[in-house]
């Protein structure tokens, strides 16, 4: 599917030129335009129309169909280098293959490289583990959308904490950065400014519009923006208006505050209590609400303190036949924080990973066994 640039097509014989200036002879077997939307078939095209071709197979994102005779190729196209990675890896879960229909890490690769294919901004590397892919896109929420396409097409998977893109340059280490184009509301110009503050962003330009409206633009890291779209909405409430465009390579900006609370982290396979979550939800903000599913290792909630805490948060109470001298307490349980896959991405450290299922989004441990982390910590602090 394209448009035409110049000239007219029609069924016949043409030349494919490709990004990499190498050229092949190939023939247009059909011309599809749209009448609304419905699709019918032409006998010609011409110059301004976007059509459909049949007839070629390998065809790529930039590539140009031109005259047979004398072909000339349109100027390629410029797309922004990927800067945030993250890692695909199969699901190795105690329930992996319980939700999903393809869970292998040959299915997950071919469906990486189709995507790859079409979507130009993306680069899939492998990985010294067999089942695990780096995947590198223009952002989290790019990789998010990916990641969502995938688990409604039935795959299951595990995805890292995004990290960003380095390069040395000579001799220094160089981060990407972003020209950040934000448009708000005049009484949100201090919230933004400090929230991208804390972010090492720096405001290079202010335009007023005229209106209540202000246009801004900051000169900002792209780690920075990792988990920075949810809180400029919320701070915003929902009016403000940010793009993101790659403005190149500049020196490593230093330490960005993250996540600075610990996990709270199933320490068995069970079932979630009102019992354990009640006496549970004044240590941190809870995950999952009762009656949901836990297995060894997964995250049930956010911890108050800077460390892991392991938790039996299906923990029944012990009924005797002793009767109380008072009434028993009444549990109330506060709401539980829902994690989808866009909160569950900015939320996990280097040593969690997000589980994406077709029907759930859990987010757990790399090391699943409570006994095994501490020995795990220790070697890659070594």
């Amino acid at each position: 599917m394209g448009r035409i640039k110049n000239g007219t097509l029609a069924v016949g014989n043409y030349t494919l030129c490709r990004m990499d200036g190498t050229q092949q002879p190939v023939k247009v077997t059909q011309v599809y335009g749209w009448e609304g939307l419905k699709r019918i078939e032409l006998p010609i095209a011409e110059a301004g129309d976007i059509v459909a071709l049949a007839g070629i197979e390998d065809i790529g994102i930039g590539d140009t169909i031109a005259d047979r005779e004398n072909p000339r190729p349109l100027p390629a196209l410029r797309i922004d280098e990927p800067t945030i990675a993250m890692v695909f890896s199969a699901n190795n879960s105690p329930w992996s293959g319980r939700e999903g229909e393809f869970v292998t890490s040959r299915k997950l690769r071919e469906r990486l490289q189709y995507e790859q294919r079409k979507n130009v901004s993306l680069r899939v590397a492998d990985t010294d583990q067999p089942d695990a892919f780096q995947v590198t896109g223009r952002g989290e929420f790019q990789l998010a959308i990916v990641i969502e396409t995938m688990r409604r097409e039935g795959y299951e998977l595990q995805v890292s904490k995004p990290t960003v893109v380095t390069r040395e340059i000579n001799g220094t280490l160089h981060e990407p950065v972003e020209l950040l184009v934000i448009d708000v509301p005049e009484d949100f110009i201090g919230v933004v400014s400090q929230l991208l503050a804390m972010r090492k962003g720096k405001m290079t330009k202010m335009v007023h519009a005229g209106s209540s409206r202000v246009r801004l633009e900051f000169s900002v890291p792209s780690r920075g923006l990792i988990g920075f779209r949810s809180r400029f909405l919320t701070d915003t409430r929902g009016t403000g208006i940010m793009n993101a465009l790659f403005d190149g390579w500049a020196p490593w900006h230093g330490t960005i505050q993250g996540r600075s609370n610990g996990a709270m982290v199933a320490d068995r396979e069970g079932t979630a209590t009102p019992y354990a979550i009640f006496h549970l939800q004044e240590r941190g903000i809870i995950f999952i609400s009762p009656g949901d599913r836990v297995y060894e290792g997964m995250v049930v909630g956010e911890y108050s303190r800077d460390v892991d805490l392991n938790v039996n948060i299906s923990r029944e109470k012990k009924l005797t036949n002793i009767r109380a001298a008072g009434r028993d307490e009444n549990i109330i349980i506060t709401p539980h924080r829902e994690m989808g896959l866009e909160d569950g991405i900015e939320w996990v450290g280097d040593d969690e990973l997000v589980e994406v299922t077709p029907e759930s989004v859990r987010l757990r441990k790399k090391v699943l066994k409570q006994s095994d982390r501490p020995r795990r910590r220790q070697e890659d602090g070594d």
